[in-house]
């Protein structure tokens, strides 16, 4: 007798009818459980994360009691404090105390008694549209310049397209910003050095977003052109490739529908891997252009070793960079057909 998975079977009329495995079902089912890893991973990296953020601000000299504490408190009340704020625990509990209140949204109380959430409430959003644009500004630039690049890879675009990614790629985000502020607001005057805010907390102008969102996605176009080119250089080699050539498919078709998708799963990896640097760069260029985001609540929060505050930063920010790079992990499986 056939076993469930292969073999035959009679048919109605007698004769033999071949049974299909049913390893699409099963390929199916493993693909969803490679899927579901992925972001169990990415939680369980994030969870590492934090704990070693509580840790480090609990290295620094002092502690947040003696950090916020008013001129003349006495030793009695710095202990009131240390009780009031939970300090007296141990490290452990009160890290394990954070994270169970992590998933309802809770991410504590500061130092100064407000509650963590309302304090990122109206910095954060300003540091998600400054990054926002910047990986748009990012994105657009390096897929241009990396598709100019590959057009007639050895010529003088080419050459010149690699050569500057390299050169920006090397330049870090203060010394971008400090540039772009010395050469278009300080000289030429054509935008503002500093960034004023609104009513609501938001930067008054558009104008003041472009020198920062500049300083920000330099250095990561030059990452990403090298990325893009690269990726393009390694697909124009696949077999099909040459298959399309041979076929004589125009070459605009071939570059559209063979050449790109082929590099979209390293791109878009590339892209992911930059939201963290993106995220990570705008504390520095928020500082510099006085920019109404969580830097300065960060830089403030380590002043105060305010483990809270510091731990609700990482918390934020990593969410934003693990649904990033979920996505990505969505597009390569998408365009590998379902391999993670």
């Amino acid at each position: 007798m056939a076993g469930p998975l292969s073999g035959t079977a009679s048919g109605p009329a007698g004769g033999p009818t071949t049974l299909r495995p049913a390893r699409p079902a099963l390929s199916v089912a493993l693909r969803a459980g490679g899927l579901l890893v992925v972001p169990a991973r990415r939680l369980l990296l994030l969870t590492v994360l934090l704990a070693a953020v509580f840790a480090a601000v609990e290295l620094l000299p002092g502690d947040a009691a003696t950090a916020t504490a008013e001129r003349g408190e006495s030793a009695a009340d710095l202990a009131q404090r240390r009780h009031l704020l939970g300090l007296d625990r141990p490290l452990a509990a009160r890290f394990a105390d954070w994270m169970t209140g992590l998933p309802t949204g809770d991410l504590g109380t500061s130092a100064h008694g407000e509650t963590v959430a309302d304090l990122l409430a109206r910095p954060f959003p300003n540091t998600l549209l400054l990054g926002g644009l910047a990986l748009l500004v990012t994105l657009a630039v390096s897929l241009g310049l990396g598709c100019l690049a590959s057009l007639k890879p050895g010529g003088t675009a080419d050459r010149a397209v690699s050569a500057t990614a390299t050169g920006i790629l090397a330049l870090p985000e203060f010394v971008v910003a400090v540039a772009l502020v010395l050469v278009f607001a300080l000289t030429a005057g054509w935008l503002p050095a500093v960034t004023l805010t609104g009513a609501d907390g938001a930067p008054a102008s558009w104008r003041m977003l472009v020198l920062p969102v500049l300083a920000l996605s330099i250095p990561q176009i030059g990452w990403n052109t090298r990325i893009v080119r690269a990726a393009l250089a390694d697909e124009a080699k696949a077999p099909h490739m040459e298959t399309a050539v041979l076929d004589g498919l125009p070459r605009h078709r071939i570059f559209i529908h063979h050449l790109l998708p082929g590099a979209l799963p390293t791109i878009a990896a590339g892209i992911a891997t930059s939201t963290g640097m993106l995220l990570g760069g705008a504390v520095v260029v928020e500082t510099i252009f006085n920019y109404p985001g969580i830097g300065g609540v960060l830089a403030g929060a380590v002043t105060d070793r305010d483990s809270p505050v510091v731990a609700g930063v990482v918390a934020v920010t990593g969410a934003v960079i693990t649904g990033v790079l979920l996505l990505a992990d969505l597009v390569r499986a998408w365009a590998s057909g379902g391999r993670v």
